[in-house]
C-alpha cells in the first residue's frame, strides 16, 4: 500500500508540473510591454486585436525562441516603472534609444532609424517650414516621447511657444491636431507617415527634422544580458532569411531595417 500511494504521488507530481501534458515542460511566458496607441509599430485594429509592425516581429521571434510572448499596453510615460517593476520584461514598440533609458534599459542592435518630424492641418499655419517657425505656435508632443525629452532639454526652444500640451497617445495628439487645438505636432515619422497614409487630405508633414535622428532598438532590462541575447539572435536570424525585410515591406511598403545582414 505504501509503495502504491508513493508512485500515486510522484505521478500526481509529475503531471501538475508539466501543466497537465506529459512529457511537456510549461512554455514560458515573457511580458512585452508597448503603447497600444502607436500605429503601426503596435496599435489595435478596428477588431480590438493588437496588431502592428514590432507585434509582427516579436511574433515571429516568440516562435523561433519557442516562447510565449505576452503583450501588455503600458502607460508610455511610466515605461521606467514598468521596467524596473518586472511588470514587463521587454520594450519593444519603436523604441528610440536614448541616454536617459541606457540608465534602466540595455538594448539589442539598432534596426531602425527613426527622426522627429512636424505635422500640420492641412491648409493650415503655412508659415510652417521649419522648428524655427514654432515661436508664438501651439505645439503638442506625446508625452515620455523623444519629442518631449528633446523640447524639455531645450528651454529656449520651448519658452517660445505659446503653449506645449503633451498626450497620453499621438492617436489623442492627432485629433487634437485634427480639431485645431493645437496647431503643430512634434511627432515620430513613422507614426505621422503611417497617419498620413491613412488619412492622407487631413494633414500635411513639414520636410524637417527637429532634434537628433535616433535609432531603435529593443529594450530590456538593465541586468537581463541572456534575455537579451537570445532575442538577439533569433532576430539576426530574421534579417539574414528576409523575415524582417518582409515584414517591414508590408507596413511600410520599403525595406527599413537597418542591421547588417
Amino acid at each position: 500500500m505504501k509503495k502504491f500511494f508513493l508512485l500515486l504521488m510522484l505521478m500526481i507530481f509529475f503531471i501538475s508540473g508539466c501543466g497537465g501534458e506529459i512529457g511537456k515542460p510549461s512554455r514560458e511566458v515573457i511580458v512585452i510591454g508597448l503603447d497600444e496607441h502607436y500605429a503601426p509599430m503596435g496599435f489595435r485594429n478596428e477588431n480590438g486585436e493588437l496588431v502592428g509592425f514590432d507585434i509582427d516581429l516579436a511574433k515571429e521571434a516568440a516562435r523561433r525562441m519557442g516562447v510565449e510572448f505576452e503583450f501588455k499596453p503600458i502607460d508610455w510615460e511610466k515605461k521606467r516603472e514598468e521596467m524596473t517593476s518586472g511588470n514587463v520584461d521587454i520594450l519593444w514598440n519603436g523604441t528610440d534609444i536614448t541616454e536617459e533609458r541606457k540608465e534602466y534599459m540595455i538594448f539589442s542592435k539598432p534596426y531602425m532609424n527613426n527622426r522627429q518630424i512636424l505635422l500640420v492641418k492641412r491648409g493650415m499655419h503655412e508659415d510652417i517650414r521649419s522648428a524655427a517657425d514654432l515661436g508664438g505656435k501651439v505645439v503638442g508632443t506625446q508625452a515620455g516621447s523623444s519629442s518631449r525629452d528633446y523640447v524639455d532639454a531645450s528651454p529656449d526652444f520651448k519658452n517660445s511657444f505659446k503653449e506645449f500640451k503633451t498626450y497620453l497617445n499621438f492617436k489623442e495628439a492627432f485629433a487634437d491636431l485634427e480639431s485645431g487645438n493645437v496647431d503643430v505636432l512634434i511627432c515620430d515619422e513613422l507614426a505621422g507617415r503611417y497617419e498620413l497614409s491613412k488619412v492622407p487630405v487631413k494633414f500635411n508633414i513639414i520636410e524637417t527634422t527637429v532634434g537628433p535622428t535616433c535609432e531603435i532598438g529593443i529594450g530590456f532590462r538593465r541586468n537581463d544580458t541572456e534575455l537579451r541575447d537570445r532575442v538577439q539572435k533569433v532576430f539576426d536570424d530574421m534579417i539574414k532569411d528576409g523575415t524582417a525585410k518582409k515584414i517591414s515591406e508590408k507596413w511600410f511598403q520599403a525595406d527599413l531595417i537597418k542591421v547588417k545582414r
